[in-house]
């Protein structure tokens, strides 16, 4: 809004730089353009303000798609003045020279225009797609449809208006409608869902399988390994055993051979022992040959006393004696007298 400064049968006026101002006296224009500052009578200057900047206005409308479905579009317009000298003599933004006031309300009137142009573009196009269409294309469809129509449209063009950008919200369908549609995604997604769950149990089912064979294979290895150290053990304990009863063989012959030849040696030595004995029995024997009974007799009762254990007490009887002499007598001379003893007896 313009800044208006009164004084006596005068006014001043101050624009702002982004407001296009007009003053017309008697018809014809004596002030216009951005940033203006003047003097002016208010009995006889007429006023105008358009905004050259940057405005946006909102469009919520509803729309039909062809299987006759109830949509909702929220999109936004962003629009300037491209020719505010256009538009100042088209739509009525006159001003109040006392207080600098819009005298009506041209932007709510540009705004009706802007909105009744996007909503029958809009229309036109979603009324040509189908409800499932709408919903998934009719963002950039129904954006592209608005810059391009509106930007076009003779009708802001004559009013030199400009179509700087249109950004489309949403287009949304019924709160029921949407419901019912997504749950048809909704069941897809948990069917993903589930479908990711199967799979990842089916996955650490087969890593369970192939670490429960890795266990039972590395059991088997070990079984094998295990049978093969018996074996092992078995043939080592069995060539010991073989080596230890070779060994005692060899003990037990070495010995056996040792006794044989201890035998053998003993042998010969009792063999060499009797030989010599014999040979001085033999010798002692024909030593004996050509001496007399008698001689022998007591030799051999000298041998015998040698050999007898000590007697303190000796009873010779005449039974014993009367042999003894008789033989010896016979030996020495012959037969002869016999010989008288005295009484039976003890002789000590």
């Amino acid at each position: 809004m313009a800044d208006v400064k009164k004084a006596p049968f005068l006014r001043h006026l101050r624009g702002a730089p982004t407001t296009y101002v007009q003053h017309l006296r008697r018809g014809r224009v004596v002030h216009e353009g951005i940033g203006q500052a003047f003097w002016f009578r208010p009995l006889t200057a007429v006023l105008s303000e358009v905004p050259v900047d940057d405005r946006e206005q909102p469009l919520l409308f509803h729309a039909r798609t062809r299987d006759f479905q109830d949509v909702t579009v929220q999109a936004t317009v962003t629009y300037r003045a491209a020719d505010p000298r256009l538009t100042a003599t088209r739509l009525d933004f006159g001003i109040d020279p006392d207080t600098g006031a819009w005298r009506g309300a041209p932007l709510d009137q540009l705004g009706a225009v802007l909105v009744e142009l996007a909503q029958q573009q809009a229309i036109d196009l979603i009324a040509s797609l189908p409800l499932a269409e709408a919903l998934a294309d009719g963002v950039v469809a129904v954006r592209e449809r608005l810059a391009g129509g509106l930007g076009a449209d003779p009708r802001l063009v004559e009013i030199g208006v400009a179509v700087v950008g249109v950004r489309v919200v949403a287009v949304r369908a019924e709160r029921e409608i949407e419901r019912a549609l997504q749950t048809t995604t909704r069941e897809q997604v948990q069917q993903d869902a589930d479908k990711a769950t199967y799979e990842r149990r089916a996955v650490a089912v087969e890593r369970e399988r192939a670490i429960a064979e890795n266990e039972l294979q590395s059991q088997i290895e070990l079984a094998h390994r295990e049978q093969h150290l018996v074996a092992q053990r078995g043939a080592n304990e069995r060539r010991r055993a073989e080596e230890a009863a070779a060994a005692d063989q060899v003990q037990a012959e070495a010995e056996a051979a040792r006794t044989r030849r201890l035998a053998e040696a003993n042998a010969e030595a009792t063999r060499l022992a009797g030989a010599a004995d014999g040979e001085a029995e033999a010798a002692r024997l024909a030593a004996y040959q050509d001496v007399d009974q008698t001689t022998l007799l007591g030799l051999a009762a000298r041998e015998l006393a040698s050999h007898l254990p000590d007697i303190g007490t000796l009873a010779i009887t005449p039974d014993l004696l009367t042999p003894l002499l008789a033989r010896f007598s016979a030996g020495v001379g012959g037969p002869g007298p016999t010989a008288v003893g005295p009484a039976p007896g003890r002789h000590q």
